[in-house]
C-alpha cells in the first residue's frame, strides 16, 4: 500500500512512484515521522527540494543484515541516523537502569534500535554493501566526531568515523553540508575525495592537502593523560564556531588522522524559512497507526521552532558542539504560515504548545558582532554576568507572539520550550514578562536555575544565584499586579561536578525554606562533547584547568538526590547519612530549620537530637509544600 506524500519505505512504494533506484537511502533509530521536528524529516525534505529522490529504512533488525537490503542500493550512498535522542541516553537512564518505554518507536515500544544505534547501523550496511559511501549525522554522530569520554562504558572511545567504518560524518545542523555531499557525489566524485565540504568530518592517511589546521593529541596520548584529555576537549571547545573555528587533526595508530572541518557558517532567515516551508506531513507515517502510533508526535504536534542555536554557555549542555552559540531565526511569516496549517487540524483544541527553540526568548544574536566576526572565544554572553555588548530585548518575540495569539480558533500560546531567566531579568522593559505571565503560561513556569550554591552553578556556567532572586520577586510581584497566583517550577541538577555534600545541603536547605519538593530530580548525565562530561571524567576544569570534586561514588550520587527529596520518607537514611557525612548534624532534630527527626531507638529515646523546639511539650508546626506535581506520562 502506497501512502501519498510520505516518502517510500518500501519496494511497492517505489514501484508506484516509477523509481527504479533511489539516490539515497535513509537508516534510522527513530520511527518514521514527517516532521520538522524530525532530523530525518528535514534532511530527507532538504534533499528531496534539491532533486534528489530518498527512502527510508526505519528501525532496521540490526541481528539481520537483510534487513537493510529492503530498498536496495542507492546510486549515491546510505544515510544514517541513530534518532532524535543519543540511543544511549534513549535506552538508559543516569543510573544505567534500562528505560521501559521509547517515545520514539511505534507503541512506545523500547529494545527496537540497538545501543549505539549508528556505529551499529554503519557496521550492518558495510557487511553487504562494501563500496557504497555512507554518511552518518544527527546528534550521536555529531558529539562523537571525534574521540571522546563515553560514560556508559566508562572508556575514552575513537571518533565515530573509525568505530563505524563510514565514510564522513555530517556534523551539527546538516542541511547546507548534505546537499553539498550530494552534488559532489552526484558529479562523480568519489566519497573518499569529499575532504573539502564544511561542517564534515573525514579520515586521511595524508595531511599534505590539509591546511590551516591545529594538531589536537593523538588517541593513544589522550588515553595516557586525563590532562591531555581536558586540553584536547577544549580546543575542540573553542573550534565550533564558523567565523573563528579551525580545522582540527587527531591522530590515530597506523598513520590515520581524523579531519574535522571548520562548521557550516549559521543559516540565513531565508534558509531557515524555505525548511520549513516544504511539505511535510506532520505526523508519523500511516502504517504506525495499528501499533499505536508514534508517542513523540505528542510534544511537538501543536508546537512550533521559531529559532535555533543558544548563547547561554550552559556547561553541561552540548548544544555548543551542535548548533553553535549564534542564533538563527524564522520569520514572523514563516512561523505564522505554519501555525495556520496546525490550527486547522482536526485535533487541535485552541493551544499552541510551544514557540521557541533552545531557549526561547533568544530572537536574534547576542550582540551585532556576531554575524560578521563570530563568537568569543573565551568569554561567554550571560556568564559570569551579561556581557556589556549584550543585547537585550523582547520586543520581536513579544510581536511573534501577539499575532499567533490573533489567529482563529487560538485559545492560548503557551511558552514551553522555556526561558533563560538572567537575559529576562537584565531587559529593563517589563512588558514581555508581564505578558508572559499574564498569556503564556499556566499556573507553573518552568524554568532551570539547577541550582542554588554559587560555587556549583559556577561550574555549571550559570548566573550567581542572586539573579534568581531577583527573577523570582520579579515574577512574584507581577503575579500579584495581575491577581494571578502562580508559581515556578525550578528545574534542579544533582551530583554535578563541583558539587560537594555541603553544596548539595545547602540546596536542601533553600527547598526547606521555600517549602517545595520536587517530585522528579535530575541527576547530571554526562553526555559526550560538554564541558561537564570532561570534567567528571578528568576532575579538571578545561577552561581553567583547575582541579574539581566529583561525585561519582553512586551512593554518594544517591545521598546527594536524596537530601533535594528530603521529605520523602523513603530517603530518610540517606538524609541522614548525608547530613552525617557534611558535618550539618544540627539539621538533624525537632527545629523548625531540621530537615529529618532524630532516629527513634526506643520509646520516646531519639539518637542525635540535634536542634530542639523551644518548647518541648508542642509539636512542630508542619510546613505547607508547594508539589511539583507534573509527574511523568504513562505509556
Amino acid at each position: 500500500m502506497t501512502y501519498d506524500g510520505y516518502l517510500p519505505i518500501s519496494r511497492e512504494d517505489l514501484k508506484e512512484r516509477n523509481i527504479e533506484q533511489l539516490d539515497f537511502v535513509f537508516v534510522i533509530g527513530d520511527a518514521y515521522v514527517d516532521h520538522p521536528s524530525f532530523g530525518h524529516a528535514i534532511i530527507s525534505r532538504v534533499l528531496e527540494s534539491n532533486g534528489y529522490t530518498v527512502g527510508i529504512i526505519s528501525q532496521p533488525d540490526w541481528k539481520d543484515k537483510n534487513s537493510i537490503t529492503t530498498l536496495g542500493e542507492p546510486k549515491l550512498g546510505f544515510l544514517v541516523m541513530s534518532g532524535n535522542m543519543d540511543s544511549m541516553v534513549n535506552h538508559y537512564s543516569v543510573s544505567k537502569k534500562r528505560r521501559s518505554t521509547d517515545s520514539f518507536t511505534p507503541g512506545g515500544v523500547m529494545g527496537k534500535r540497538p545501543d549505539y544505534a549508528a556505529t551499529v547501523y554503519c557496521n550492518l550496511i558495510r557487511q553487504t554493501y562494501k563500496h557504497t559511501p555512507i554518511i552518518v549525522g544527527g546528534i550521536e554522530a555529531s558529539l562523537r566526531r571525534l574521540a571522546h569520554y563515553d560514560y556508559w562504558s566508562n572508556k575514552v572511545k575513537r571518533s565515530i568515523l573509525l568505530d563505524s567504518g563510514a565514510d564522513l560524518v555530517v556534523y551539527g545542523m546538516g542541511e547546507r553540508a548534505i546537499v553539498e555531499v550530494a552534488d559532489a557525489l552526484k558529479s562523480g566524485i568519489a566519497v573518499k575525495d569529499i575532504s573539502f565540504i564544511d561542517g564534515c568530518v573525514y579520515k586521511t592517511k595524508n595531511l599534505e592537502n590539509v591546511f590551516d589546521y591545529e594538531l589536537l593529541p593523538s588517541y593513544d596520548e589522550i588515553l595516557e593523560s586525563k590532562e591531555t584529555f581536558a586540553r584536547s576537549f577544549y580546543t575542540q571547545y573553542l573550534n565550533t564556531d564558523s567565523f573563528t573555528a579551525k580545522r582540527l587533526v587527531e591522530p590515530y595508530a597506523n598513520g590515520v588522522y581524523v579531519v574535522q572541518n571548520i562548521p557550516q557558517k549559521p543559516l540565513t532567515q531565508s534558509e531557515m524559512d524555505r525548511i520549513y516551508s516544504f511539505p511535510y506531513m506532520r505526523s508519523y507515517h500511516p502504517s504506525y497507526e495499528k501499533l499505536g502510533g508514534v508517542p513523540a508526535i505528542a510534544e511537538v504536534k501543536f508546537s512550533l521552532v521559531s529559532n535555533r542555536g543558544c548563547f547561554g554557555g550552559c556547561s553541561f549542555c552540548a548544544l555548543t558542539f551542535h548548533q553553535g552559540r549564534i542564533i538563527q531565526t524564522r520569520s514572523h511569516e514563516s512561523i505564522i504560515e505554519e501555525a495556520k496549517k496546525i490550527i486547522w487540524d482536526k485535533d487541535f483544541k485552541g493551544y499552541i504548545h510551544d514557540v521557541g527553540g533552545p531557549t526561547a526568548n533568544f530572537r536574534h544574536t547576542a550582540c551585532d558582532k556576531q554575524l560578521k566576526a563570530g563568537v568569543c572565544k573565551n568569554k561567554q554572553c550571560l556568564f559570569p554576568t551579561g556581557c556589556k555588548n549584550l543585547k537585550v530585548d523582547h520586543k520581536d518575540y513579544l510581536k511573534l507572539l501577539r499575532k499567533l495569539r490573533e489567529l482563529p480558533n487560538v485559545k492560548k500560546v503557551f511558552i514551553r520550550s522555556g526561558i533563560r531567566f538572567d537575559y529576562l531579568i537584565y531587559d529593563e522593559d517589563d512588558t514581555f514578562f508581564r505578558e508572559m505571565v499574564e498569556h503564556h503560561i499556566s499556573g507553573q513556569l518552568k524554568v532551570a536555575p539547577e541550582h542554588v550554591s554559587d560555587n556549583v552553578l559556577k561550574k555549571m556556567g550559570k548566573p550567581e544565584n542572586s539573579v534568581y532572586e531577583r527573577f523570582i520577586k520579579k515574577y512574584k510581584k507581577i503575579n500579584a499586579e495581575l491577581g494571578l497566583k502562580q508559581f515556578v517550577v525550578p528545574y534542579l541538577m544533582s551530583s554535578h561536578p563541583g558539587s560537594t555534600m555541603k553544596d548539595a545541603v545547602i540546596l536542601a536547605e533553600y527547598l526547606r525554606d521555600l517549602g517545595y519538593m520536587p517530585e522528579q530530580v535530575q541527576d547530571f548525565y554526562p553526555t559526550p562533547s560538554t564541558i561537564s562530561t570532561c570534567m567528571y571524567y578528568t576532575g579538571l576544569d578545561p577552561r581553567t584547568m583547575e582541579k574539581v570534586y566529583v561525585p561519582t561514588n553512586p551512593h554518594e550520587k544517591a545521598m546527594q538526590r536524596a537530601l533535594i527529596q528530603y521529605r520523602n520518607p523513603k530517603n530518610y537514611d540517606l538524609v541522614y547519612e548525608a547530613l552525617k557525612v557534611a558535618g550539618r548534624e544540627d539539621l538533624i532534630g525537632f527545629g523548625d530549620k531540621c530537615l529529618i527527626k532524630p532516629r527513634k531507638i526506643g520509646k520516646n529515646v531519639y539518637e542525635n537530637q540535634g536542634q530542639k523546639n523551644n518548647n518541648n511539650n508542642s509539636k512542630p508546626q508542619k510546613k505547607k509544600t508547594i508539589r511539583n506535581v507534573h509527574k511523568k506520562k504513562r505509556s
